[in-house]
């Protein structure tokens, strides 16, 4: 699978979180960076700002047709975040479960067009 950039303005902020090899790979087109390795209590928030991003070009999937790349690039975040929370996967869904049961889905299509004030 080729990586499309999205050539979003998010896309190009820094400082931002990376995948492990793609500081090698621009070094390999001849270009330099600055880099340092996050601390503990600074990583989660940066895969948090990452998860922003991430969640802005899976939006615009929709015009590249990227959409399974993109997708994939939320659930390794999620994945990131788990396990630095030392959560798993099964406590997250037992807790979407539970979400469902109280709020529901989103199987209904429904689209709040505005929320009325009480008199």
């Amino acid at each position: 699978m080729d990586f499309i950039p999205s050539n979003l303005p998010i896309e190009n902020e820094y400082p931002k979180l990376v995948r492990d090899r793609i500081p090698e790979l621009i070094e390999k087109q001849g270009k330099t960076l600055q880099t340092r390795i996050l601390e503990d209590d600074e990583y989660l928030k940066y895969l948090l700002i990452k998860m922003i991003e991430e969640s802005t070009e899976l939006l615009h999937s929709l015009e590249k047709g990227n959409m399974q790349e993109e997708l994939a690039d939320v659930f390794e975040i999620i994945y990131a975040i788990l396990k630095v929370k030392g959560w798993t996967i099964e406590q997250i869904i037992e807790v979407q479960k539970e979400k469902r049961e109280k709020n529901g889905g989103f199987e209904k299509k429904i689209l709040m067009l505005k929320r009325l004030e009480s008199k």
